[in-house]
């Protein structure tokens, strides 16, 4: 049998059975072009030429890699006051991003605005802090009065969590301005002014660092005067404990990613979000030299190929200031340096987690990961990664030029090294306070914040932020250290102190924090997003059912994938051991 010419095309046929499958064809290859055109157009909504060459004027031409998708999203926002949707199309087709991973990321974060594109970006937005300390300093009334005092359209006032200013307390912040012990009238000064960006700060620069010795450590390292390995010993004998709150030892640390292969990464959390904390913002604002050699130091010694730091947004003022500064390094140091990338948090305080930390610096929502793998075997971008808070490397220049014994020589009550408090609330000085490790509640308060205000007494104190936990005044002799607080419910974090007294409540206290926790969670696992959210609303009973919050309490513990949902029963929990006539 004679076989027909065939088409453009081929049809394959089989000879069987009149009942078998019609052939299958196979396209030419300039149909399979054309098909893979077609594929490779955006479904859905187009991006518009205008809101295309509106993106590209704010982030540059392609290519994008898609770990700066919340930088861009920041730009963006900072020009519009939010993020339209037909921007958020444009930024889609310019990063060769799916749509919905935009999206995803952009309505994940607190200070990312996205709007329809009939909506007006709000004029001018005045965040009033709504934390503990500013809660106490009279927030609520600021807030209460503010809307009718500024009656302007285009400004809009709104509750924030944490700032990060609770010395300052209570703390407005306009656009991105923070007005420190804010009063209705300050705040409506400043927004008559237009005073929407902060003060510069005077702080050590470069050339006031070096001549006080700073960076020859470095130096050193590189010259191969100073060897890495004493740096390294010097680090473990110290007894330096990683000070964002989780205590880890940090030579320890160092050495242990220093054995993973290459090659290896740094990540440097200033997400400082934890209620009651401001000592990394403080220290930044003063020395940012001392930390940028530090983390040098961890750098030479690790082995570290490239460093992000992941500064949290409402530090504004200290993103100019460490601009400057690594500007400065990087043009005056006469040493190679690894890349450095500075990333800007989004309000997200989830993301002081370590593992979320990360995933937000590649671009994503700022979801803690499972582990193990640990993020020092498999961490930033799949690579070994050292992590590291702030003031954990504030200190290493110090450590290694006066010696391990410099440290640990510090101490009270069987104690060693130093710890900054973050000190706020009902006492005549707050601040951070530079003291021993060890120190009671009672020494701390009379010896370095000159007593409680005048007609106030200690009746509790909160240790370690918002999930550190609550202590009655007659517990005031605790020292106050890494595992020393854990046997009465509590623990010392990043030694947030917030000082209550015979005015306040515990369970009040208690309410806010756990708002906090509801506010801030990812909503990744059950037990955090619905757990924290039930027991706001029954701790708002006259009453606490306290059978039903502890089986809250015990769910949240041990389901949740991340500190914020195991934590976040302290609070409760303390109230009913420490305050239980204050819900009974």
């Amino acid at each position: 049998m004679g076989v027909e010419r065939m088409p453009s095309f081929l049809i394959m046929t089989h000879s069987v059975s009149k009942t078998s499958v019609p052939g299958v064809v196979i396209a030419s290859v300039d149909q399979m072009r054309e098909t893979i055109r077609r594929k490779g157009q955006l479904k859905g909504r187009q991006a518009d030429d205008v809101s295309v060459q509106e993106v590209r004027a704010l982030i540059g031409e392609a290519p994008h890699r898609r770990d700066v998708l919340i930088e861009h999203l920041h730009k963006i926002n900072d020009a519009y006051r939010g993020l339209h949707e037909r921007h958020l199309v444009a930024l889609a087709k310019e990063m060769k991003l799916p749509m919905a991973d935009v999206s995803e990321v952009a309505t994940f974060y607190h200070h990312f605005e996205v709007l329809r594109d009939t909506d007006t970006a709000p004029g001018l937005t005045v965040r009033v802090c709504d934390g503990l300390s500013c809660e106490l300093a009279g927030a609520k009334q600021l807030m209460e009065r503010l809307p009718t005092l500024l009656g302007h359209a285009d400004v809009r006032v709104i509750a924030a969590p944490c700032v990060g200013r609770c010395e300052q307390a209570p703390v407005a912040v306009v656009h991105q301005n923070p007005v420190a012990h804010a009063t209705p009238e300050l705040v409506a000064e400043a927004v008559h002014r237009q005073d929407i960006h902060p003060a510069p700060t005077a702080y050590v620069d470069y050339d006031a660092y070096v001549a006080e010795g700073g960076y020859r450590l470095v130096a050193e390292l590189h010259a191969g005067q100073a060897k890495a390995e004493a740096v390294l010993t010097a680090m473990e004998d110290s007894g330096l404990r990683g000070l964002g709150g989780a205590g880890f030892p940090a030579g320890r640390k160092w050495r242990i990613v220093r054995e993973q292969p290459t090659p290896r990464l740094m990540a440097v959390n200033i997400d400082e979000g934890e209620p009651g904390t401001f000592k990394d913002r403080t220290y930044l604002e003063r020395d940012p030299h001392r930390f940028l050699e530090g983390m040098l130091v961890a750098a030479h010694v690790v082995g570290i190929d490239a460093i992000y730091i992941y500064l949290r947004d409402e530090y504004h003022g200290c993103r100019g200031v460490l601009t400057q500064a690594l500007a400065q390094l990087q043009t005056r140091a006469s040493y190679p340096l690894p890349r450095i990338e500075l990333r800007r948090g989004a309000g997200a305080y989830i993301c002081g987690e370590e593992s979320a930390m990360i995933e937000s610096i590649e671009g994503k929502r700022g979801e803690p990961r499972m582990r193990p793998p640990y993020i020092a075997q498999v961490g930033l971008f799949g690579r070994p990664t050292l992590e590291h808070n702030f003031e954990t490397l504030y200190w290493v220049r110090d450590i290694v030029q006066k010696g391990a014994g410099w440290f640990s020589g510090f101490g009270r009550h069987g104690r060693q090294g130093l710890r900054s408090f973050s000190v706020s609330g009902r006492v005549k000085q707050p601040g951070v306070k530079l003291a021993p490790a060890g120190i009671t509640m009672q020494e701390l308060i009379d010896e370095y914040c000159g007593g409680m205000l005048d007609g106030h007494q200690l009746y509790a104190y909160l240790p370690g932020g918002a999930s550190g936990g609550i202590l009655p005044a007659r517990m005031n002799d605790i020292p106050l250290d890494f595992d020393t607080l854990q046997a009465h419910g509590c623990f010392i974090g990043s030694a947030a102190v917030i000082v209550l007294s015979q005015h306040d409540s515990a369970r009040d206290a208690a309410l806010n924090m756990m708002k906090f926790f509801a506010h801030e969670s990812c909503g990744q696992c059950t037990p955090c997003r619905v757990g924290t959210a039930k027991a706001v609303q029954l701790m708002q009973a006259p009453q606490w059912d306290n059978a039903t919050l502890e089986d809250l309490n015990q769910v949240m513990a041990d389901a949740s994938i991340c500190g914020l949902g195991q934590a976040a029963p302290n609070p409760v929990r303390c109230v009913q051991t420490y305050f239980a006539h204050e819900v009974a």
